[in-house]
């Protein structure tokens, strides 16, 4: 480098320009210790929220993997603040654009953000959980698996259904999974003929015959209704929801198989027709035709 080239590179290294760099590499050095400061603290705490799945059970690992996300990102968001406001940039007019962006994009996405506040209730409220069999909107079947935006359900005859939270929350949710033990709740109609009495005690037998009905509560057996062709009788059986379905299905064929055993008729509907005839009226016409006077 010549003596000219040395010259004019001082002359160029002001005080002012000197200070400037350096004000500049003291920002950028602020800027990547704030930042890394802002991803340390951000781990942290996601994984102090998350961690407070192990301490309530009864909420579910998602809420709260959601949760720390949202703590992540907005210990991030406050670090990029920081690190704006450290180069000079004004950040009041940034939060107003984002702000208006935000609602923008709010309004185009009402309905993904109104499943994403159910899913949060859902998760929150636990109404429902994965494995339960539960009847929700115009969908039933086996929840496998309950995300933020939708739930997915296998139904009986193993088809996949995915369906939004803001439809399940909105509609009542009925299931029937959630408590140990269900009735079955049986109308068993018998001739009008058959001895109540006896109908009566091949029912009680019925009902004690398996194991896996419940005598706690009590079985309850007893006439419900004198029916257009039967006589109707209420068969009621508590039994574990894991064997309900089995104990139902079992409970039907013995009601048939004792039935046919001990000579209790199960009548078909019936109807009775009553002809009536109608005396034949013979106009003046027809008596001309038949030649009578």
């Amino acid at each position: 480098m010549t003596l000219d080239e040395l010259t004019h590179v001082s002359s160029w290294l002001t005080q002012d320009r000197i200070d400037a760099a350096i004000l500049v590499a003291v920002n950028v050095i602020a800027a990547l210790v704030i930042l890394l400061i802002a991803l340390s603290v951000s781990a942290w705490a996601k994984g102090r929220v998350t961690a407070l799945s192990n301490r309530y059970k009864r909420l579910d690992d998602t809420l709260f993997s959601f949760l720390g996300n949202i703590v992540k990102y907005l210990i991030l968001a406050i670090g990029v603040i920081f690190i704006l406001n450290r180069f000079g940039i004004q950040t009041t007019s940034l939060a107003a654009l984002i702000g208006a962006a935000g609602l923008a994009i709010g309004l185009a996405l009402q309905g993904a953000l109104s499943n994403l506040a159910a899913g949060v209730m859902i998760i929150m409220f636990r109404p429902f959980r994965q494995g339960d069999f539960i009847d929700a909107g115009s969908e039933s079947g086996t929840v496998t698996e309950i995300q933020l935006f939708y739930v997915m359900l296998t139904t009986y005859d193993g088809i996949q259904v995915i369906m939004p939270n803001s439809d399940i929350w909105k509609s009542a949710i009925t299931n029937y999974s959630a408590n140990p033990t269900r009735m079955m709740d049986l109308t068993i109609g018998v001739a009008y003929n058959a001895d109540l009495k006896k109908t009566q005690e091949v029912l009680e037998a019925v009902s004690s015959s398996d194991p896996r009905a419940m005598t706690d509560p009590a079985p309850v057996i007893r006439v419900k209704n004198l029916g257009d062709s039967s006589v109707d009788f209420t068969f009621r059986v508590w039994a574990s929801t894991a064997d309900y379905w089995s104990l139902r299905s079992e409970m039907i064929r013995k009601i048939k198989v004792e039935f046919d055993a001990n000579g209790i008729g199960i009548p078909f509907p019936t109807r009775t027709l009553e002809v009536v005839e109608v005396p034949r009226i013979e106009t003046a016409q027809a008596r001309q035709e038949t030649g009578t006077a």
